[in-house]
């Protein structure tokens, strides 16, 4: 007996055009990511009377921004699909279309606090300690994001209750019904296969359950230095489990048969994160 799938909703990834001029959610998910932390790290810079100018903190915050969005596209670019870009070059520039990565990100916004901190003799810590109870805010919408445009979607499930029948996934679809009747079968009805919304599971573990956990944590008297190793920690455990229900990048595949490209990434950060938390 085939089960009934819930059918990926229709939404349509661009708000709004202008000639050939798109407004999308992806984007806009970025906007409100990147607002909701600089005004809040602003409120919390002042609150806590730490001695930086007006002028230094927007600095810090927008080239944060800047170093989050450079180094997002390129580490997708380097750890995910090196070869289309080299082929495709021009594409590097289409950010809209998807195609970021978190440990980029992560990366380039460690690099512009270490400058910052080197440059003008403040402690790393104090600011990352400000701003990462912040950032599951922003990932938990840019995992809207890339549910909205219909990407970084879940593993095939067949009894999962919620498994959603992602209307882009043919190619990842073709692969898999090659050597099963039953996949074959429900492709056949549906035209996809069921997946999980691997997209949704992110935006609570790593969007809405660790803001909820950092932020209460936070209010606690703590070494420097324990929230930014918290959120490194707590983190990784979240995306090293949801690994396991997102479907591998179709140009990498899996390594050894069971780890993901988003894994291996990934197992720095807890080993860093556990070694920072343990020193502090």
């Amino acid at each position: 007996m085939i089960k009934k799938y819930f059918i990926f909703p229709s939404i349509n990834p661009i708000i709004y055009s202008i000639g050939s001029i798109n407004f999308r959610w992806y984007g806009l998910m970025y906007i409100i990511g990147f607002f909701f932390i600089f005004f809040n790290s602003k409120k919390k810079i002042y609150k806590l009377k730490i001695k930086f100018s007006k002028k230094k903190i927007d600095d810090l915050l927008y080239y944060g921004f800047l170093g989050a969005l450079i180094g997002g596209r390129l580490g997708y670019i380097l750890f995910y699909n090196i070869n289309f870009f080299l082929k495709n070059p021009l594409n590097i520039f289409y950010i809209y279309n998807g195609g970021m990565s978190f440990h980029g990100g992560l990366i380039g916004v460690i690099f512009i606090i270490f400058k910052f901190s080197k440059k003008n003799k403040n402690i790393f810590f104090s600011i990352t300690d400000i701003i990462s109870p912040l950032i599951p805010f922003s990932l938990g919408l840019g995992r809207i994001g890339n549910f909205i445009n219909c990407e970084l979607i879940g593993r095939i499930t067949l009894n999962t209750p919620w498994a959603i029948l992602f209307t882009n996934s043919q190619k990842e679809d073709l692969i898999a019904i090659k050597n099963s009747i039953v996949l074959k079968k429900i492709y056949k009805i549906y035209g996809s296969l069921p997946r999980h919304p691997s997209q949704i599971y992110e935006f609570i573990l790593e969007g809405v359950l660790l803001f909820i956990i950092l932020n209460i944590y936070k209010n606690k008297k703590n070494n420097i230095g324990k929230i930014s190793s918290l959120f490194l920690i707590i983190y990784s455990i979240f995306r090293i489990f949801i690994e396991f229900f997102r479907q591998p990048d179709i140009q990498l595949g899996l390594f050894f048969n069971f780890l993901s490209i988003g894994q291996i990434l990934t197992f720095p950060m807890l080993i860093i994160g556990t070694y920072i938390f343990l020193k502090k």
